[in-house]
């Protein structure tokens, strides 16, 4: 039984990290653009397309630093070719745009790389498992916790010591201002709309080597991911980091009780938390109106 538990709560902790990534890349978006992307999870498999082609010339380690930077790359000209031109529309323009985005990214991927799906080779050293005892948790599993509490780490400090991250967070509560200082808010949104993207390609690049790649591959991420940015609370990052690897230990922990319900539970933790909570755990008065 202990066994059992451990091996839920560790998948858990694995889903819960890939949650954090989706969920504080839409978070940016949403807090500075108030755009809901929902083109977001096709991010996540393009990243981790780039890096099934580059693999052969770079190997997994080079993929892995390359490819996010590539779906960056397509993020910022995707923002600036149209994500731009809705910001002073209704938000249901913004909706129907990245809606068709996302159809449009995941027949592109079937298209070129076919509806089946393709494995990701990944260094063997990596491939191993802890021991016979824990023969479930693989140093692949340990590895991309690691890089995701790098890749937290690394976001708060950039949005915290650098100019850029400054004026996004400034941006978040007052755009206004912002641009009444002088700086360049469409440049500024486009530069958050890559990083939002770059953190979707990294998901989808560790996603690849766990599970492989298949053009749906965010699909099942993008809805959990939207439910951690409210469980935690619109507005605030680190309640984005709490609520996606809550929903992702309580859904695993679930299923080893109650399997059935081991994707409804994150559904009652949202109620949960809107009922008593309505502004999240974290989240600002008001940013949910």
């Amino acid at each position: 039984m202990l066994q059992l538990v451990l091996f839920n709560v560790t998948n858990g902790l694995i889903i819960g990290a890939f949650y954090v990534l989706m969920a504080l890349g839409l978070s940016l978006i949403l807090n500075l653009s108030n755009v809901i992307n929902f083109a977001h999870g096709n991010f996540l498999a393009l990243g981790g397309y780039i890096a099934y082609i580059l693999v052969p010339f770079l190997g997994f380690w080079g993929a892995l630093i390359v490819a996010p930077l590539i779906t960056a790359v397509f993020g910022f000209v995707i923002e600036r070719l149209m994500i731009r031109r809705v910001y002073t529309r209704d938000p249901v323009y913004s909706l129907l745009l990245t809606f068709g985005l996302a159809f449009i990214m995941q027949d592109a991927c079937r298209y070129i790389w076919g509806p089946n799906g393709l494995p990701m080779t990944i260094p063997d050293s990596l491939s191993t498992p802890l021991s016979a005892d824990l023969f479930f948790i693989t140093w692949y599993r340990i590895f991309m916790v690691a890089i995701v509490i790098t890749a937290v780490t690394g976001l708060f400090a950039f949005l915290r010591f650098t100019r850029v991250g400054i004026r996004i967070r400034a941006g978040t509560l007052d755009l206004d201002t912002v641009a009444a200082l002088g700086v360049n808010v469409g440049m500024l949104r486009s530069m958050n709309f890559a990083v939002g993207s770059l953190l979707a390609g990294l998901a989808g690049v560790l996603a690849a080597g766990q599970v492989g790649l298949n053009p749906n591959m965010g699909d099942d991420l993008l809805m959990p991911s939207f439910i951690a940015i409210i469980v935690g609370g619109v507005g605030s990052l680190t309640g984005t980091l709490c609520g996606g690897l809550l929903i992702g230990v309580a859904g695993a922990l679930t299923t080893v009780v109650w399997p059935a319900a081991s994707e409804a539970v994150i559904y009652v933790i949202m109620l949960v938390v809107l009922v008593l909570r309505p502004r999240g755990l974290m989240g600002q008065e008001g940013m949910m109106s």
